[in-house]
């Protein structure tokens, strides 16, 4: 096929050209690089990141270093003190009809691969699957999100400060872009983002048989069980949903509780919010704001949308449109087709809903798509092995929420609507590997003996084999 007319063929083809240097560098070339990563992040570029987070949308600097700088350094060091035992061949073992061979998995780059991040964590998820793509071997064209531009022209002037464009290339621009680079033939595209985004990116992805990762999002159902410490569910959830401002794909979306600590919950709710953000959140500089007009009008018509549906606002509801801002809202009797119930939330308003049993609580989950995450509140352990069992998510917290995200020994990623793939550690080396299998013969082997002509005495060893081999 050709692509001479697609602005971004050259960049392409001079990546494609250059995969096999890149994916023959030792453990040691790629180490050199992730810690010129890790320098620049906690260092040259750290303030200029905060900066340009708090202009995008008023990011507090503390929230930069947390769950932005310190989350991609900590996946560089793990994958540091990882890579040379990543890279070396995995032995297998040998069964006893291949006598006389030995076997490995050697894991090689995939090739030249696409990374197509977010706007709402853009250095994290844009340096966060860099890594594993680094590490493993790859060429990669980095396309960050256009709704935070002057944090996507900080990692630009850090991408080509580190880089060889040959190698890693960060391009700015807007939807136009993401579908000029979606037409090329990538080995791998990463995407993070929605999941009706991400089912234009894997449509797209088809044309060329391009494998995937698709960290996408939903509604994480947050459970509450009457055995559950309120105080600090609370104090968890609070933290955990406006985080922020609530747009973090992994958030609690929306509250299952049991109707019985239903108003001391909402009290409780109160009062951490009071006590997090002030009487006036909006005066706070520990809360951050809406990213853009267009998603505070989509968040302030879910409002209203609930309201013209008879819900009950229970705290919060403030707004103002000159500076996207929208106070911690928490909402309760909401009708089953009102959009805050039905659309991912991605702001800071939580809906709350009652169940009496188990079994009404589970089977409304398994209603829903499979979330990404899914939290439990609760001290009996046999109501949280009963919600384990029998719900299905990409990633569960007990007693916190959010955490797992940052143990880069487990997988993150979804399950169907809510994602493709895994990432962080091992796990992300391997979505930007291949795992290819090796066998090496070194003698005369028990299979010569099923060449054919075959035999009636050929016919009784392959019974032979399936019997007892």
């Amino acid at each position: 096929m050709n692509y001479s007319n697609n602005p971004y063929a050259s960049l392409f083809k001079s990546q494609q050209e250059h995969q096999f240097y890149v994916g023959n560098s030792s453990y040691k070339q790629r180490i050199k690089k992730l810690k010129a990563l890790k320098n620049a992040l906690e260092k040259t570029y750290r303030h200029e990141i905060a900066e340009a987070l708090h202009q995008d949308f008023k990011k507090p600097k503390i929230e930069v270093d947390l769950t932005e700088i310190y989350l991609v350094v900590k996946e560089i060091k793990h994958t540091i003190g990882k890579l040379k035992d990543w890279l070396k061949k995995h032995r297998v073992d040998t069964p006893l009809s291949l006598l006389g061979t030995s076997s490995y998995i050697k894991y090689e780059p995939k090739g030249v691969c696409l990374i197509i991040s977010p706007w709402n964590y853009p250095v994290n998820l844009t340096f966060g699957p860099l890594v594993p793509a680094i590490a493993a071997g790859n060429t990669i064209i980095i396309k960050p999100s256009e709704m935070t531009p002057h944090t996507s022209a900080v990692m630009a002037k850090m991408v080509k400060a580190l880089f060889d464009e040959n190698e890693v290339a960060l391009v700015e621009g807007d939807v136009q872009t993401s579908q000029e680079l979606l037409k090329l033939p990538f080995n791998h595209i990463f995407f993070t983002g929605s999941p009706t985004v991400g089912k234009i990116v894997m449509k797209a992805a088809s044309a060329h048989l391009t494998s995937v990762t698709l960290e996408l999002g939903g509604k994480s159902p947050t459970i509450v069980h009457d055995s559950a410490d309120i105080k600090s569910a609370v104090k968890n959830i609070v933290w955990g949903k406006f985080l922020n401002n609530g747009q973090t794909c992994i958030a609690p979306d929306y509250i299952l509780i049991h109707e019985s600590i239903k108003r001391e919950f909402i009290e409780a709710f109160k009062d951490q919010v009071i006590q997090s953000y002030s009487e006036d959140p909006k005066t706070s500089e520990d809360y951050s704001r809406i990213v853009n007009i267009k998603h505070f009008e989509r968040l302030v018509n879910a409002i209203e949308d609930a309201k013209a549906k008879h819900a009950n606002l229970e705290f919060g509801g403030d707004i103002d449109a000159n500076s996207n801002y929208i106070s911690p809202t928490l909402i309760s009797n909401l009708s089953e087709d009102s959009t805050l119930m039905n659309e991912e939330i991605f702001g800071p308003i939580l809906p709350i809903k009652t169940f009496s049993k188990t079994d009404e609580l589970i089977g409304y989950i398994n209603s829903k798509e499979k979330p990404l995450a899914l939290y439990i509140y609760a001290q009996n352990r046999k109501f949280i092995n009963t919600v384990l069992k029998n719900t299905r998510a990409g990633s569960t917290c007990i007693n916190s929420n959010a955490l797992q995200y940052s143990n880069h020994n487990l997988p993150f990623g979804g399950s169907n609507n809510s994602g493709i793939g895994k990432s962080h550690g091992f796990f992300g080396f391997q979505e930007f590997s291949n795992a290819r299998s090796v066998l090496k013969r070194h003698m005369l082997t028990p299979t010569y003996a099923l060449f054919p002509p075959y035999t009636k005495l050929k016919e009784k060893i392959a019974n032979a084999t399936i019997k007892w081999f």
